[in-house]
Order: C-alpha cells, then sequence, then structure tokens
C-alpha cells in the first residue's frame, strides 16, 4: 500500500483529544508487542512444554530468546530512509503487516530454525515500528502532551507483559504444544489492532512540511492543537515555527542522508545522546530480569513453576505502575534528573539483589528468600520509573528533523546489537558466576549515573524546535516559545 493509496482511505476526526488517543494506542502496540514478547518468553522459559519440544539447552535457549534482537539490527541499515521517503504513517502501517506475518510464523514453528526465523522477522517487524512509531509520535504530538505520549508509548511494554504473563499462566496446565503456541498467536492481535486504527489518524505535519505540503500540515497542526481551527494562535506558531526551522536546516545544507548523523558536531552530540539512552538503559540490568527471571528465581531459592509464573504477573503491574508514576514524573521533574534518579535506585537495588543471592540462594530460609525477591521487585520498579518512559521519550527530542528518522535508526541498532548481546551473554553469566553478575552489573551501572550528569541536556517542556536552544545555542525562528503563548504571556509577532 502506497501513500496515496493510504491517503484515500483516511478518516480524521475532529477531536484534538481524541486523534491524540489515537496516535498514541496506534504507536503504543510497538512496546505492547515488546513487552508481551519479553513476558512471553520468560513465561515459557519455564515451562517443560516448550523447553521439552524444541529439546532446548543453554545455547539453544538463549539463541530463541535474542534471536529478535537480531532483525532489529537490521532495521537501521533500511528502515530510517524509508520513513523519511513514504511518511511516518505508511512506514508504521507496513511494520504492522510484518509483525503479524513473523507471528504466524512463529506460532507454527516445528523446530529452533523455524522459531528463531520468525523471531528474526518478529524482531525486525516491531524494531520498525519502534522507530518509526515514536518519531511519530514526537512530530505530531502538541508539545504539552508529547511527554505523555511518548512516556505512555513505553510503559505499554508492561501492558503486553501483564497480558503475556497472564495468557502463559493460563496455558501452562496444558499437555501439549498449544501451551506455547497459543501465547505466540496472540502476540500478533496488537498489530492488528495497529493496522485498524491508522486509517483514522493524520501524517507528522513536519514531514508534510519537508515536503512542501503546508496547507495539509496546517490542516493537522490544527487538528491536534484546536479541535481543527486553523486560526488558533498556538496553531499558528507552531506552523511557522516548524516552517521556519526546516527551512534554516535545509538552507545550512542538512540532508536525510545517514551522512547527516555525524557532519557536524550539533548531530554528533545528538546522536550521541540518542545511543546513550539505548545503551545505558540496556545494560542497567534489566534484561536478566525482562528475560530470564526464571533463572534468577531459582538462585535466589524459589524453584516452583507456578509460583515463578504468578511473580511473573505481579511483577509487570507493579512495572507497570511505576512506568506510570514515571512518566508523570519526566513532565515535572525533567528528563535528566528522572533519568539520574532511576539509574541511581535501581544501582543500590541490584548489589541488594546480588548479596541476598549469595547469602540465602542456596539456603531454606524462607524470609531471605523473600527479602531477595522484594529487592527484585524494587530494582524493576526503580527502572521502570525511569528508563521505562525515558527509552522512547528522550531519543526522538533530541535529534532536529534532517536526522531524527535516521537516528532512531541508529538508536535502534544501539538498543537491539545491545540487548543481543546482554540476552545471549547473561544465561551462560547467570550459570558460570551466579550472584556476581549483579555485581559486576552494579559496578557499571555507577559510572552511567556519572556519564548521564556530566552529558545529558535537559527538554522539558519545549517544541522540538527550541530544543534547538538547548544543543545548538539558538533557536531557528522569531516565534516565541510556544509555552510562553499557551500561557498569554507572548503573541506571533
Amino acid at each position: 500500500m502506497n501513500q496515496a493509496m493510504l491517503e484515500k482511505i483516511t478518516f480524521i476526526p475532529r477531536s484534538s483529544k481524541f486523534i491524540t488517543f489515537l496516535l498514541v494506542t496506534c504507536s503504543c502496540i510497538t512496546s505492547t508487542t515488546f513487552g508481551y514478547d519479553a513476558s512471553m518468553i520468560n513465561g515459557l522459559n519455564i515451562l517443560p512444554s516448550y523447553t521439552d519440544y524444541f529439546h532446548l539447552n543453554t545455547a539453544t535457549i538463549a539463541l530463541n530468546t535474542a534471536s529478535i534482537w537480531i532483525g532489529g539490527c537490521l532495521v537501521a541499515f533500511c528502515y530510517g530512509q524509508f520513513t523519511d521517503r513514504i511518511g511516518r504513517r505508511p512506514a508504521l502501517l507496513w511494520a504492522a503487516l510484518i509483525t503479524v506475518f513473523a507471528v504466524i510464523l512463529q506460532t507454527a514453528a516445528q523446530n529452533v530454525s523455524m522459531f528463531v526465523i520468525a523471531r528474526i522477522l518478529i524482531g525486525f517487524g516491531t524494531s520498525a515500528s519502534g522507530l518509526c512509531g515514536p518519531v511519530y509520535l514526537a512530530e505530531t504530538l502538541p508539545f504539552q502532551r508529547r511527554a505523555w505520549g511518548l512516556g505512555v508509548f513505553n510503559d505499554f511494554y508492561y501492558v503486553g507483559g501483564l497480558i503475556a504473563a497472564g495468557i502463559t499462566f493460563g496455558t501452562s496446565n496444558m499437555n501439549s504444544t498449544w501451551a506455547w503456541r497459543i501465547p505466540s498467536a496472540v502476540q500478533g492481535v496488537f498489530s492488528i489492532l495497529c493496522i485498524i486504527i491508522i486509517p483514522f489518524i493524520p501524517e507528522s505535519p513536519r514531514w508534510l512540511i519537508y515536503q512542501n505540503r503546508h496547507e495539509e500540515a496546517l490542516d493537522v497542526i490544527a487538528y491536534m492543537y484546536a479541535d481543527g481551527d486553523r486560526e488558533n494562535s498556538l496553531v499558528a506558531a507552531q506552523f511557522k515555527e516548524i516552517i521556519d526551522t526546516i527551512n534554516y536546516e535545509k538552507s545550512s545544507g542538512e540532508t536525510l542522508s545517514m551522512m547527516q548523523l555525524v557532519k557536524t558536531p550539533s548531530a554528533r552530540k545528538r546522536v550521541t545522546l540518542a545511543i546513550s539512552a539505548a545503551v545505558f538503559s540496556t545494560i542497567a540490568g534489566n534484561v536478566i530480569a525482562s528475560y530470564y527471571l526464571g533463572t534468577m528465581l531459582d538462585n535466589a531459592g524459589i524453584t516452583n513453576t507456578t509460583t515463578q509464573l504468578e511473580i511473573n504477573i505481579i511483577l509487570n503491574a507493579w512495572c507497570l505502575v511505576c512506568s506510570l508514576v514515571g512518566t508523570w514524573l519526566a513532565e515535572h521533574m525533567g528528563r535528566k534528573s528522572l533519568g539520574i534518579l532511576s539509574q541511581s535506585l535501581l544501582t543500590v537495588f541490584l548489589f541488594l539483589v546480588g548479596a541476598l543471592t549469595k547469602i540465602y540462594g542456596a539456603s531454606a530460609f524462607n524470609p531471605g528468600i523473600y527479602a531477595t525477591v522484594a529487592m527484585l521487585f524494587l530494582f524493576q520498579g526503580s527502572y521502570s520509573i525511569g528508563w521505562t518512559p525515558l527509552l522512547y521519550l528522550y531519543p526522538p527530542e533530541v535529534m532536529n528533523y534532517s536526522i531524527r528518522a535516521n537516528g532512531m535508526a541508529v538508536f535502534q541498532f544501539a538498543l537491539n546489537a545491545t540487548a543481543l548481546w546482554c540476552v545471549f551473554a547473561f544465561p551462560f553469566a547467570l550459570v558460570a558466576i551466579g550472584w556476581k553478575t549483579y555485581m559486576i552489573n552494579g559496578a557499571y551501572d555507577i559510572v552511567i549515573i556519572g556519564l548521564m550528569a556530566w552529558y545529558w541536556v535537559e527538554t522539558k517542556g519545549t517544541s522540538l524546535e527550541e530544543i534547538d536552544r538547548v544543543i545548538d545555542g539558538e533557536k531557528h525562528s522569531d516565534v516565541p516559545d510556544l509555552k510562553m503563548i499557551a500561557k498569554g504571556k507572548a503573541k506571533m509577532p
């Protein structure tokens, strides 16, 4: 389906709040699918019907689990340019279609090879939507709702996780391969929902302006800010601010090429900030609990399959609550302050998980085991309150239009390559050195706190164009800041 065909089946509502709801719901399919996948694989790795069917060992468990990140790495080489060329909305549609096909293949898997190929395709589809979804939301949502929209984008990771944990728990007593095939099949429902919603949401106004389709862009901005009122002062200000900034980028020789990512000091700083979010969030220690909860609980002294599955459900619900609180804090505390707070707390609790696992992991001392599980919950909650909303909020904010899509492609490569390493390496580390894995992880988490305090910039309360002032030292439009116009403290010149 090309751009022209998609435009012919567009039915945009006239309510700004309703369009925002549809945009966020459609884009959140990405993180819902990712969260579902993590929780599903966690559950499947606990189920004998899954491990016995594929005759899994440590290496093949790691391969089955990590293969989704291989597909995610492949996205970086093509999907940023694809998104810039055809538009944010059709790019999101194609990503959803690829994911649906891959889920069907995974559900029908007959051997490890077929399962791995399917998961590589799932990784490609979900990472493709993880690339264009945040770009789409950042460029289309009103600046006042951007933090909530992009924060909730990744919060839905735990909605998917909670659904998968419940379904996996419900099918765990089946004595057939449907114990793992049913959870696998349900994974495609989210992408189907995305496909259904797409005709009712508009294209990114910034993409339209870059294509010199100004009247259409003005309509979209009016839909998003003022229920379609083109004369609204905020609509006029945002429209001119975007035009001025994109014209500046074009006149400065900025292109949509991959070379633009490293062409100037400003571009290099922006991309480095995005990559830092991908790498720091992935190596923080969350990967162990996200994909190898069963092994962690085994090491802590909880070996009953039913108990582990129950903990998986409760943990996802807890993390969802924490991530929603974190989304609220992102707008009030700011991105940088929240990131440092989250990283500091999770580091403390990760050290405590390691210490308690060492002391009580091989014992039958129930209070010690319960304390270990409590520290695991506090670690995951600390991660969720900051990194979950910030992961897809911060990177598209710090990048300007010319590098946003390709920059998110590099972000996805960094995220998936780091996760691939972590997901494949950690099961061997947990088997070989056990509790020491947490201590090593906590040691470099301390370094991350310092790097964030030194290098990160603050982006709260501004439009995307106004972030140029923070990174470049100047704003490339004479329009007053939108926040001042919204408060009635400034007017259009």
